[in-house]
């Protein structure tokens, strides 16, 4: 890769972990499952105008869409909410590799192999190494829930290797538009009316920046610039990159919000990065080039598109008035 083209991959990764920050800020304005549905609709409906009819069956849509839009973001947006620090957050969700490996070789009989077997069983431990440490210092039902939401991810990622999308843009814009009217029905029913109005009411510029930053800059910018390097670079090449999501996000959650990262939480980080590392890029059984586990917010297809995927992402819970469901 050119220098410059490298370090436009540092620089959406860069734009990724600081994500998980500006995602700890929207909460302080948002109800979480409102927020979520605000960054779907704000990313997906005037986009979903500029991309034609569906390329692939509605099961597949609306299957990915809620896997992803409701089950991911939803359960990573009230872990967050519940106490879940962004820096955290950032790392933890990329267990979802460890997660599409498994339902992959599961559902798909993908052969996993040994590199990617012991980076399976060192991502684990880097988990339970996590869990262990926020447990003692945090909330273990925030944890839980980041951890179902990459597993959320791993089912989604495993369902869109299953659709085969010809045009990887036109399908996630689709699967974008799913998860607004679930996610907004959600909301109503455990945040309540109340405190979606008083959310928007009060929406001030930060609220609206953190809005726009999750559903422009992060998703649409994002990805449009990342699926770009796929079509000009093998995917082998790329991909790696995404690696350095949670080490931005954790650095990023440090300087930014004040997070401290205990020696047991970066014994954590090192493992699972390292497991994740091992389990995405050791003995690609997926696929060569153009198959991978892809960039660290949004499903992936079979094969590196022309277009690029589109839809991502600590303290106490921030919003009084919401009475979220699972927590």
């Amino acid at each position: 890769m050119r220098p410059a083209h490298i370090c436009l991959a540092v620089a959406i990764t860069a734009t990724w972990g600081v994500n998980f920050v500006v995602i700890d800020i929207g909460l302080d304005r948002f109800p979480p499952l409102l927020f979520s549905a605000l960054r779907f609709a704000v990313a997906a409906v005037p986009a979903v105008f500029l991309v034609g009819r569906p390329t692939v069956a509605w099961r597949w849509i609306i299957g990915v869409g809620l896997a992803l839009g409701v089950g991911k973001f939803g359960l990573l947006f009230l872990g967050m909410d519940q106490g879940m620090p962004a820096g955290l957050s950032s790392l933890v969700l990329q267990a979802q590799a460890v997660f599409t490996a498994v339902f992959a070789a599961t559902l798909l009989a993908e052969h996993l192999g040994r590199g990617r077997i012991i980076g399976m069983a060192i991502a684990f431990g880097g988990i339970a190494v996590a869990a262990v440490d926020e447990g003692a210092s945090g909330s273990v039902a925030a944890f839980a829930l980041v951890i179902a939401a990459a597993a959320c991810w791993g089912v989604s990622n495993v369902l869109t290797r299953k659709a085969s999308p010809p045009h990887a843009l036109n399908f996630m814009v689709w699967v974008s538009v799913v998860p607004v009217l679930p996610l907004f029905a959600l909301s109503l029913l455990f945040e309540g009316p109340q405190a979606q109005t008083e959310a928007l009411r009060s929406l001030d510029w930060t609220g609206a920046g953190a809005v726009l930053f999750i559903a422009w800059v992060s998703t649409v910018l994002g990805f449009g610039a990342w699926n770009w390097l796929l079509r000009h670079h093998p995917a082998s090449a790329v991909a790696p990159f995404s690696l350095l999501v949670p080490v931005f996000g954790m650095s990023s959650a440090a300087l930014l919000l004040d997070e401290s990262i205990s020696p047991l939480g970066w014994c954590a980080a090192v493992l699972l990065v390292t497991g994740v590392a091992l389990t995405s890029l050791s003995g690609r059984s997926v696929g060569r080039a153009g198959r991978t586990t892809g960039p660290p917010d949004a499903p992936v297809p079979r094969r590196a598109a022309p277009e690029g995927p589109l839809p991502e992402g600590s303290s106490a819970s921030r919003t009084p008035s919401s009475t979220t469901s699972g927590g």
